[in-house]
């Protein structure tokens, strides 16, 4: 539905630039956009009730590229790097759209098999695409949840995700598992030549004006792709101003506007979760009737983009296991989807 919008308010753009609003953004939004005093006073009770969950670290709100609201909580400030957990697969997307952008990777549909013939003698293997991969859709048994423990514990990550059975033909079911996230870091390390944490530090950290803190590695050395990232609110933030403006940070086009906009299309689908849909790495749902895509990760860290209302909010929380996880994580959904969105749009 996001893209059929976009393919809609072409114009916007054009409309922009007459109104003196800054012509960064190819989403639909609101005809005449305008952040009003009342925003940032509307947004005082939810920060109020934030700070009453002991999970909770931090909660930023920007509309129209201004900050609105930042609050940390439970010790957690401004310039302290948050783990964020699996939104760290958002990032890893990011990176292999510039990736493709650089040429690097050839195509979405570049194969696996081009990268790790020494692991693959599986023909069906072989073929899943770097989209499938993004999608999760490779059809790979997961390495996810009760196989995460035997996974991480293996003494190759790479040959360990690609040799888990297909459960799936490629392309097909969403299957969730970091071991297809991890596949893509493998592949911008043999395809730049260069590893994750310096082509990330380079093509998206600097452009961004973002520290990118190295992270954990597998044993042979590639960084963790899909998990383990960390960095501050503020820095989270950016990437998601990034995509709600295609990409584009000034004048400089980062990342394909094309690959945004696919990213967060409704690539692949849980049937257990029908409210919600996978795109690149990037999940896309509505919240109070408008369309939205997110970075999540485990425990609460989140990266949530409204275009037509100019919305960015993220959150981030303990990463720690333990009682009163999912109640948290419904927590925050509520507030986004009852009070963020709704004070924001009576805001624009």
């Amino acid at each position: 539905m996001i893209r059929q919008l976009i393919r809609s308010y072409r114009w916007l753009p054009a409309l922009a630039l007459l109104l003196g609003l800054a012509a960064t953004f190819d989403w639909p939004i609101q005809a005449v956009m305008s952040v009003t005093v009342k925003t940032a006073p509307a947004l005082e009770p939810t920060l109020a009730r934030m700070a009453e969950l002991p999970r909770m670290r931090s909660m930023l709100v920007s509309v129209g590229g201004t900050l609105v609201a930042e609050q940390y909580y439970n010790g957690a400030s401004a310039t302290r790097a948050a783990n964020i957990k699996s939104a760290s697969k958002s990032v890893i997307s990011a990176l292999v759209g510039i990736a493709l952008d650089r040429g690097d990777i050839e195509s979405l549909d570049t194969s696996v098999g081009e990268y790790f013939p020494e692991y693959l003698d599986d023909p069906d293997k072989a073929a899943i695409t770097v989209e499938d991969l993004l999608t999760m859709r490779a059809g790979l048994e997961t390495t996810s949840n009760r196989n995460y423990g035997r996974w991480v514990q293996s003494g190759n990550w790479v040959r360990h995700a690609l040799t888990r059975p297909l459960v799936a033909r490629p392309g097909t079911r969403m299957i969730y598992s970091t071991g297809s996230t991890h596949l893509l870091s493998a592949i911008i390390t043999r395809a730049s030549g260069v590893n994750t944490h310096t082509f990330a530090r380079r093509y998206l950290g600097e452009p961004l004006g973002i520290s990118v803190p190295r992270w954990t590695t597998d044993p042979q050395g590639i960084y963790f792709g899909g998990n383990e990232m960390s960095l501050t609110p503020r820095a989270m933030l950016e990437i998601g101003e990034l995509y709600l403006n295609c990409g584009r940070v000034g004048v400089d086009q980062v990342i394909s506007e094309e690959y945004v906009h696919q990213s967060v299309e409704a690539h692949a689908f849980r049937m257990r979760t029908p409210d919600r849909a996978y795109g690149y790495g990037w999940w896309v749902r509505e919240f109070s009737g408008y369309d939205a895509f997110y970075a999540w990760g485990y425990g609460g860290q989140f990266i949530y983009v409204v275009p037509q209302l100019r919305l960015v909010t993220v959150m981030t929380s303990s990463p720690n296991p333990g009682s009163g996880l999912r109640d948290h994580r419904r927590s925050l959904y509520r507030l986004m989807e009852r009070e963020i969105v709704p004070a924001v749009a009576q805001g624009v």
